[in-house]
């Protein structure tokens, strides 16, 4: 079941939703300063791709720095990013087939908005 989510979710969502994390990467890591947050967006847009199967859980040992970065964050890309997830999510809410598609890009939104001190783990 968790495949076949995955390969609608690719096509309906998924790959226009990296698209928009890599980007978001790529200018984060032209600039120097930026990298850490760069990274973090590919580590998202790797999980916007494929997320069934797979949960973000907080990382042991992230502090301040996070927090700070977060903060950052969410004022140069994070809330575009989020405001795309719940657009997203609510167009594919309107159909049934879409609704565990739609519950998925609403869970995407949280760490679209504080990707810093943050892991995605495999599901058992």
């Amino acid at each position: 079941m968790r495949l076949l989510l995955n390969v609608i979710w690719l096509v309906l969502a998924g790959f226009w939703m990296a698209v928009g994390y890599a980007v978001a990467g790529l200018i984060c890591c032209i600039l120097i300063i930026t990298i850490p947050w760069g990274i973090a967006s590919f580590r998202i847009a790797n999980y916007a791709l494929w997320p069934f199967g797979r949960e973000v859980v907080d990382k042991p040992g992230a502090g301040t720095g996070s927090l700070l970065g977060n903060v950052i964050w969410i004022v140069v890309a994070g809330f575009w990013l989020a405001i795309g997830h719940v657009v997203t999510g609510i167009a594919l809410c309107v159909t049934i087939i879409g609704i565990p598609l739609g519950v998925a890009n609403f869970k995407l939104v949280k760490v679209s908005l504080v990707p810093l001190g943050k892991e995605i783990v495999e599901v058992p």
